[in-house]
Protein backbone atom coordinates (compact mmCIF):
# COMPACT_ATOMS: atom_id res chain seq x y z
CA UNK A 1 0.00 0.00 0.00
CA UNK A 2 1.32 3.52 -1.27
CA UNK A 3 -0.38 5.80 0.51
CA UNK A 4 0.55 9.97 -0.21
CA UNK A 5 -0.56 11.01 3.52
CA UNK A 6 0.91 11.13 6.87
CA UNK A 7 2.10 7.41 8.11
CA UNK A 8 0.11 7.76 10.24
CA UNK A 9 -3.47 7.79 8.45
CA UNK A 10 -1.45 5.14 6.47
CA UNK A 11 -1.38 2.58 8.84
CA UNK A 12 -5.15 2.99 10.01
CA UNK A 13 -6.12 2.59 6.70
CA UNK A 14 -3.73 -0.22 5.62
CA UNK A 15 -5.61 -3.85 5.52
CA UNK A 16 -4.71 -6.38 8.14
CA UNK A 17 -1.48 -7.89 7.05
CA UNK A 18 -0.72 -5.30 4.59
CA UNK A 19 2.32 -3.40 3.82
CA UNK A 20 3.01 0.19 3.94
CA UNK A 21 5.43 1.85 2.46
CA UNK A 22 6.75 5.61 3.90
CA UNK A 23 9.22 6.71 0.48
CA UNK A 24 10.31 10.32 0.85
CA UNK A 25 12.75 12.64 2.97
CA UNK A 26 11.17 12.85 6.48
CA UNK A 27 12.85 14.82 9.61
CA UNK A 28 12.28 15.42 12.83
CA UNK A 29 9.80 13.29 15.45
CA UNK A 30 6.53 12.00 14.52
CA UNK A 31 4.04 12.05 17.19
CA UNK A 32 0.78 9.74 18.14
CA UNK A 33 1.97 6.75 15.95
CA UNK A 34 -0.45 4.12 16.36
CA UNK A 35 1.69 1.47 17.49
CA UNK A 36 -1.34 -0.84 18.89
CA UNK A 37 -3.16 -0.95 15.43
CA UNK A 38 0.16 -1.50 13.70
CA UNK A 39 0.77 -4.55 15.87
CA UNK A 40 -3.03 -5.76 15.68
CA UNK A 41 -3.01 -5.53 11.92
CA UNK A 42 0.53 -7.40 11.93
CA UNK A 43 1.63 -4.93 9.24
CA UNK A 44 5.06 -4.80 7.39
CA UNK A 45 6.91 -0.90 7.58
CA UNK A 46 8.69 -0.34 4.19
CA UNK A 47 10.83 3.11 4.15
CA UNK A 48 13.48 4.51 2.13
CA UNK A 49 14.95 7.61 2.02
CA UNK A 50 14.76 10.01 -1.45
CA UNK A 51 17.67 10.40 -3.29
CA UNK A 52 16.99 14.04 -3.67
CA UNK A 53 20.40 15.68 -4.03
CA UNK A 54 21.77 12.86 -6.54
CA UNK A 55 18.95 12.76 -9.14
CA UNK A 56 17.48 17.01 -8.93
CA UNK A 57 19.50 18.82 -10.68
CA UNK A 58 19.63 15.85 -14.13
CA UNK A 59 15.95 16.06 -13.18
CA UNK A 60 15.19 19.41 -13.55
CA UNK A 61 17.54 19.65 -16.62
CA UNK A 62 15.49 17.26 -18.26
CA UNK A 63 12.34 18.89 -17.42
CA UNK A 64 13.55 22.50 -18.63
CA UNK A 65 14.83 20.51 -22.11
CA UNK A 66 11.39 18.68 -22.83
CA UNK A 67 12.63 15.15 -21.77
CA UNK A 68 10.25 14.70 -19.42
CA UNK A 69 6.89 15.92 -19.37
CA UNK A 70 5.48 16.55 -16.11
CA UNK A 71 2.16 18.67 -17.09
CA UNK A 72 -0.40 15.63 -16.28
CA UNK A 73 0.45 15.76 -12.63
CA UNK A 74 -0.87 19.24 -12.03
CA UNK A 75 -4.89 18.79 -12.33
CA UNK A 76 -5.93 22.42 -11.63
CA UNK A 77 -4.46 25.96 -11.72
CA UNK A 78 -6.38 28.51 -9.64
CA UNK A 79 -6.21 32.01 -8.33
CA UNK A 80 -5.05 32.30 -4.32
CA UNK A 81 -8.75 33.73 -4.23
CA UNK A 82 -10.24 30.64 -5.31
CA UNK A 83 -8.79 28.55 -3.18
CA UNK A 84 -12.14 27.94 -0.67
CA UNK A 85 -14.01 26.46 -4.03
CA UNK A 86 -10.57 24.45 -4.62
CA UNK A 87 -10.56 22.72 -1.62
CA UNK A 88 -13.89 21.62 -1.60
CA UNK A 89 -13.57 20.21 -5.16
CA UNK A 90 -10.29 18.75 -4.16
CA UNK A 91 -12.14 17.06 -1.82
CA UNK A 92 -15.66 16.15 -4.04
CA UNK A 93 -14.24 15.24 -6.68
CA UNK A 94 -11.00 13.30 -5.94
CA UNK A 95 -10.65 11.08 -9.39
CA UNK A 96 -10.72 14.67 -11.49
CA UNK A 97 -8.79 16.82 -8.87
CA UNK A 98 -5.50 15.47 -8.04
CA UNK A 99 -2.94 18.56 -7.51
CA UNK A 100 -3.64 21.93 -7.32
CA UNK A 101 -1.49 25.27 -7.85
CA UNK A 102 -2.79 28.21 -5.99
CA UNK A 103 -1.00 31.01 -6.83
CA UNK A 104 -2.02 35.02 -6.25
CA UNK A 105 -3.47 36.60 -9.13
CA UNK A 106 -2.91 33.03 -11.13
CA UNK A 107 -4.41 32.02 -13.79
CA UNK A 108 -7.38 29.65 -13.40
CA UNK A 109 -8.05 26.02 -15.74
CA UNK A 110 -10.78 24.64 -13.36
Amino acid sequence: MLIEVMPCQALLACRKGGRVSVPGVYGGMLDKWPLGAMMEKGLQIKTGQTHVQKYTKDLLRRIQEGEIDTTFLISHRLSLEEAPTGYKNFHDKQNEWTKVVLRPGGVTNA
